[in-house]
């Protein structure tokens, strides 16, 4: 073979590192001299997990990239470095210290980045967002000095970022603007379940909240006023209150974008520059972003196959089903837990004594799973989630898949 393809991937989280890991498993990287730029000034780490770091506060807990990987798959890694110009014209892209690097294709994995509401006060002291390990390390120095916390934001990271809260030992609260937490993936029933057992665990939670303003304190650092008048006194505010894709160097590029940002992809995952890939939460697929780690993987595998030519991979879509434990609390949401398909059919158990919610959503004739959501027990989300992948036909009774059966064990495909 001739000279090789110059490939460079911006972004070094963990999709972009997957798409390297992708790519070498495809057994075509030596085919590309491979350029990686990380804004961060160490390598890929897992920042799904980022509470395990609390446990020793160090990065080797969440490292993604094991022993030489980078050097012995010869990719030249610039960390610490972001790229701040893709010149199209010159086929070339032009980072923060200046490096210029060539370019045959262009792997754009620019992540997302927390989004702040402009709550005035929200550019205090003592207020951040739960996004890298620095963020991690300020919050850390600022639970040294403080006794109470609050995380504004009731999603699936703002539930981690209290956990967090937690560990440093301060007083912790949670402030949701929906009725309920983890709005997006469970019911009111699963909400009312969840927000009881995590304020069990000593953690407030405040629903249907409008913080409108953040000024000093009278016996805290910060004073938080509600829209509905009352108040809450707190030492350190966490914002997790959604993402934004960081597309601003699509957007200086002028690859195609999403009327509300984001950059259009296709199947293959190219953008309107068929030399410009974008994967992850950057990426813009049926107008939609997707802000989980599995959907982000996919769009890699894809990919890879269309730029190496070894693999029929497509990303389609992703089906948003999701298993965790929060806080020590199984959650699981599956396919259209809201039961908002026409004509579909709920079933509901709900166990107040041991705080276990469960319900399913079926189809109007009792044959296809459409949805379910999970709460203080998830061990049927393998099963229904084969059920409504696969579309296989229920049983006679589909609120066996959920009932306990008398003896007390789990009944039906548990």
């Amino acid at each position: 073979m001739g000279s090789k393809i110059q490939l460079v991937v911006i972004g070094n989280g963990p999709v972009g590192h997957n798409f390297l890991e992708y790519l070498v498993e495809s057994g075509q990287s030596e085919n590309y001299q491979v350029t990686v730029f990380g804004e961060e000034p160490i390598p890929a780490y897992d920042r799904v997990h980022l509470t395990a770091w609390f446990k020793n506060q160090s990065v080797e807990d969440i490292n993604m990239v094991h022993d030489d990987f980078y050097a012995h798959n010869n990719f030249a890694l610039h960390t610490g470095d972001k790229v701040t110009q893709i010149d199209r014209f010159k086929k070339a892209v032009i980072s923060e210290s200046g490096l210029e690097v060539s370019y045959d294709k262009i792997i754009l994995a620019t992540g997302s980045f927390p989004f702040v509401p402009p709550v005035p006060g929200h550019q205090r002291d003592n207020v951040f967002v739960y996004r890298t390990i620095e963020d991690l390390e300020k919050i850390t120095a600022a639970a040294k000095k403080g006794k109470v916390g609050a995380v504004i934001g009731g999603g699936l990271l703002g539930l981690e970022a209290a956990k967090a809260l937690m560990d440093l030992n301060l007083q912790t609260h949670v402030i949701e603007f929906a009725p309920r937490l983890m709005a997006v993936q469970v019911d009111d029933g699963g909400g009312k379940m969840l927000s009881k057992k995590i304020q069990d665990l000593g953690v407030s939670v405040h629903t249907q909240k409008n913080t409108q303003n953040i000024t000093d304190g009278d016996t805290a650092f910060h004073k938080m006023s509600f829209a509905d008048g009352e108040e809450l006194e707190t030492d350190i505010i966490v914002f997790s209150a959604g993402i934004r894709p960081r597309d601003e160097l699509a957007r200086q590029a002028g690859l195609g974008m999403g009327a509300r940002g984001g950059v259009v992809i296709n199947n293959n995952c190219l953008t309107s520059d068929p030399d410009i890939y974008a994967i992850g939460e950057v990426a813009l697929w049926d107008n939609k972003i997707y802000g989980l780690i599995a959907p982000g993987n996919a769009m890699a595998h894809a990919a890879v196959d269309h730029l190496t030519d070894t693999g029929t991979s497509e990303f389609t879509g992703a089906d948003m089903s999701t298993k965790l434990k929060l806080m020590g609390v199984d959650v699981a949401s599956i396919g259209d837990a809201h039961g908002t398909t026409p004509n579909c059919r709920s079933y509901t158990y709900v166990n107040d004594r041991e705080e276990v919610y469960k319900k399913i959503v079926v189809s109007e004739d009792d044959k296809l799973l459409l949805g379910a959501v999970l709460i203080g027990d998830a061990a049927e989300y393998g099963s229904l989630l084969q059920f409504m992948l696969n579309k296989m036909e229920l049983p006679s009774e589909p609120e066996g898949l959920i009932l306990p059966s008398l003896d007390g064990s789990s009944s039906g495909i548990g």
